[in-house]
């Protein structure tokens, strides 16, 4: 077992550049696999999810050859019938991609039921089935929580509208579009950045994918998709982690490697909160020295205020005067981290969707743990700004989708480490409790 070790109590200074965003690479990464040649694949962030990803094709047969650090090259056809592991499908809920782009380029695909964060309850994938079943396909679920969809003759266009706006919906119709016969036409879309990158990286690959960022996305198929290069994009919710661990430290941090554009809803709630904000072509600079303002937020889809900077954004509210309302208008059951933070002195009620947060003075260092990836990222942040140790368990979660996180804390300043438990000792302490 891992866990990270925080000595907190100190502000962030200095200079950290982003990663490739995580969202962006768990569909890219898949989506080579609807290419014909070699597809290379930059800036891509060395997490947890993308590692599983390209454990997942290599099991489909396709080769893959890491360039650098960063750049992936795919190239092969893959072996559609090939029976990918069920515990390692498990491990990540984009998983549910491969479906879109098998049954776009092979008719067939069986996969298992995602996995990834639990907020306290299933991610339905009803949306993404009623997708591909207007497209022709047929969708069941089989013994084993494996999802089996075919469509012997192939995929054709469609005329989709989604109940909800789902992001992993738009994304996989997406996927499963570029192939068929004739036009898709999908209405109430989700228009996150990475849905953007994603469809840039297929029209670079030949597709014809049109209207990306907004609510109606028009995919005309076609034969084939040819080779090239594509650089995913900076990493939105990465970028505002640093720039909420600095409302909640105080501190001056410039994060390289951004689109200011994507981080304008998180810049306008740490303005109203009191933090100063100056943004530069690719860069922002944070600063905060004064106290932090009470401020309300309400998480929505893309261009609202993201609910994967939620927690980490409560984390910062928690030290701010006055109080904060809270408002989850996206995920049901997301607030269980705020048990962890109760345990660290901070005042929050929970009622359904909705946390009242009461500013305390300061945070007090506790042993907690992660309960999902950006929550696991609000524990860091609590910890960051506590005065005294604050140890942080079950951090692969957090790796799941930060790219040395601890590396760049580091390097801004903070005092904290990994520390690995060895198996047999983490074992008998769970035993003993």
């Amino acid at each position: 077992m891992t866990k990270y070790v925080i000595n907190g109590g100190k502000p962030l200074n200095g200079e950290v550049t982003i990663s490739g965003a995580k969202n962006a690479a768990v569909a890219i990464v898949p989506a080579a696999l609807l290419v014909d040649g070699p597809c290379r694949i930059e800036n891509v962030p060395k997490i947890i999810d993308v590692t599983l990803q390209l454990e997942i094709l290599r099991e489909l047969g396709v080769s893959i050859r890491l360039l650098n650090a960063s750049t992936v090259e795919v190239s092969g056809d893959c072996m559609p019938d090939a029976k990918i592991p069920y515990d390692l499908m498990r491990k990540i809920r984009a998983s549910y991609y491969l479906i879109g782009v098998l049954l776009g380029k092979y008719h067939k695909a069986e996969v298992a039921m995602p996995g990834g964060c639990n907020f306290g309850g299933i991610r339905p994938i009803d949306q993404h089935i009623k997708g591909f079943e207007a497209m022709g396909a047929t969708v069941s679920i089989r013994e084993g929580g494996y999802i089996h969809a075919e469509a012997p003759n192939g995929l054709h266009g469609a005329h989709i509208y989604f109940d909800v706006v789902s992001v992993g919906a738009t994304i996989n119709i997406m996927l499963a579009a570029v192939l068929a016969e004739g036009m898709t036409v999908i209405e109430n879309a989700a228009k996150e950045p990475h849905i953007v990158d994603l469809a840039n990286f297929l029209n670079a690959m030949g597709a014809d994918v049109k209207g990306a960022g907004t609510d109606v996305i028009k995919i005309r198929g076609v034969k084939k998709l040819h080779g090239g290069t594509h650089s995913i994009i900076p990493d939105q919710i990465e970028a505002g982690t640093f720039m909420a661990a600095v409302a909640a430290t105080g501190g001056q941090v410039l994060i390289k490697n951004v689109i200011p554009k994507h981080l304008e809803c998180i810049t306008a709630k740490l303005n109203e909160m009191g933090v100063e904000i100056t943004e530069f072509d690719d860069s922002v600079l944070v600063r905060r020295t004064g106290k932090l303002h009470k401020a309300n937020i309400k998480t929505l889809p893309y261009p609202g205020f993201p609910t994967d900077m939620q927690p980490q954004m409560t984390t910062a509210l928690c030290l701010a005067e006055g109080t904060s309302i809270v408002t989850e208008g996206v995920w049901d059951n997301r607030y269980r981290y705020t048990e962890e933070l109760v345990r660290m002195g901070a005042n929050i009620h929970v009622d359904g969707k909705i946390a009242v947060v009461e500013g305390v003075t300061e945070l007090k260092a506790a042993p907690v743990r992660a309960f999902d990836l950006r929550a696991g990222a609000a524990m860091v942040i609590a910890g960051l700004a506590a005065k005294g140790v604050t140890e942080v368990e079950q951090v692969t979660l957090i790796e799941r989708g930060y790219e040395n996180l601890v590396e760049k804390l580091v390097g801004l300043g903070a005092d904290m480490y990994r520390s690995e438990i060895p198996d047999t000792v983490s074992n008998s302490m769970a035993t003993a409790n």
